[in-house]
């Protein structure tokens, strides 16, 4: 293995420990010390529930993303192969339906829909109204 495989696989292993931190310090941050307070308190209040999942889903979605770019600096650390892009492509697929996955759970849309609340028209006569 030479000195530059050797510095991007450690590069790699560093991204992937980021990851791991990031998700259990969100998880931690928010079920202890900010959500699950919170959501015992305000259990009957409305939207409660889904302002916990929201708080709980961003390191999630964070720590996916970073885990997601660990595996690509591993396998372009060495020389891929077919068997090593393809192993790197099925990865990618389902740590993506997994984000996507989170991303509906908690906001209740597809990512590439529309924001609730969000007018469908741009520009519409109500925008213009003072």
């Amino acid at each position: 293995m030479t000195t530059v495989q050797r510095v991007f696989d450690w590069l790699a292993l560093g991204i992937e420990v980021l990851a791991v931190a990031v998700i259990v310090a969100g998880v931690v941050r928010v079920g202890i010390t900010r959500g699950t307070v919170r959501y015992i308190f305000r259990l009957n209040e409305h939207g409660a529930a889904e302002r916990y999942k929201q708080e709980l889903g961003k390191p999630l979605l964070l720590g996916l993303l970073l885990s997601i770019a660990g595996d690509v600096v591993r396998t372009m650390a060495v020389t891929p192969t077919l068997v090593d892009v393809a192993i790197l492509g099925l990865l990618v697929l389902v740590r993506t339906v997994l984000s996507w996955s989170l991303f509906v759970e908690m906001e209740g849309r597809w990512p590439w829909q529309s924001p609730r609340g969000a007018s469908s028209r741009v520009g519409s006569s109500s925008d213009l109204s003072t």
